[in-house]
């Protein structure tokens, strides 16, 4: 599986960005796609997944700011952020999982200044 994340950047406390990652290779280790960020000097945690049949899980730090959508025709996942606070800053990896093991895509850097 390959994923390949675009998106991201620096914005103002507030505004919203769009992350966007594309998916190719075995369609069962896409099952699940999703993202995940890491913030300097923490680990890396779930920011929200989604399934093939539309099933979304989300971390509570990112509930009712973030939301995640597919389009499985095209193997894609989007996370639109809105609301953006500064702890929200982190590297933001795509990721897919067919239920075993995780494969990730490069990170994307956000950065959210107060």
């Amino acid at each position: 599986v390959q994923l390949q994340a675009s998106g991201g950047g620096s914005v103002q406390a507030g505004e919203s960005l769009q992350l966007s990652c594309a998916g190719s290779g075995s369609s069962f280790r896409l099952k699940v796609m999703g993202w995940h960020r890491q913030a300097p000097d923490k680990q890396r945690e779930m920011v929200a997944t989604i399934t093939r049949d539309g099933s979304t899980n989300y971390a509570d730090s990112v509930k009712g700011r973030f939301t995640i959508s597919r389009d499985n025709a095209k193997n894609t996942v989007h996370l639109q952020m809105n609301s953006l606070k500064p702890e929200d800053t982190a590297v933001y990896y795509c990721a897919a999982t067919g239920g075993y093991t995780w494969s990730w895509g490069q990170g994307t850097l956000v950065t959210v200044s107060s």
